[in-house]
């Protein structure tokens, strides 16, 4: 086997190893913030997680066998496999860390508008202006 060979292996070992490690750390961590963002509501909230899981692995997968063909394809020596490695790798964990940042932004923005909703309502509308604030002066 020539060196391309080599990095091409030990690149989808190591992308497809740490997808899966952080798919399963989100997934289990992720379950308490998806309990509270739909309010205790575990049935919806198991369903949800799943659901992020399952496209987390397609679009952190897919971008891994896109990517093998990107970057450095000729690598000659051992130093070559090393900085191939990095490039490869270190692009699918920034891709892998935006991915989780614009998941936790959009679940976040999720819950403050639920919680919003959710706040009491004055009991009616307000129909006018009610004229100056603070001490009255006495008229002549």
């Amino acid at each position: 086997m020539n060196s391309t060979v080599i990095t091409y292996v030990v690149y989808l070992v190591l992308s497809i190893a740490l997808t899966i490690w952080v798919g399963r750390t989100l997934s289990r961590s992720g379950k308490v913030f998806l309990a509270d963002v739909f309010h205790g509501n575990d049935k919806l909230a198991d369903a949800v997680n799943h659901l992020l899981v399952v496209g987390f692995y397609l679009v952190n997968l897919g971008f891994v066998a896109l990517w093998l063909r990107g970057g450095q394809n000729d690598v000659r020596d051992v130093v070559g496999v090393f900085q191939a490695l990095s490039y490869k790798v270190g692009t699918v964990l920034l891709v892998l860390g935006v991915l989780h940042l614009v998941n936790v932004y959009v679940l976040n923005r999720f819950r403050r508008g639920s919680a919003l909703r959710q706040e009491p309502r004055p009991p009616m509308p307000p129909t006018g202006w009610a004229g100056p604030v603070g001490p009255v002066a006495p008229q002549v």
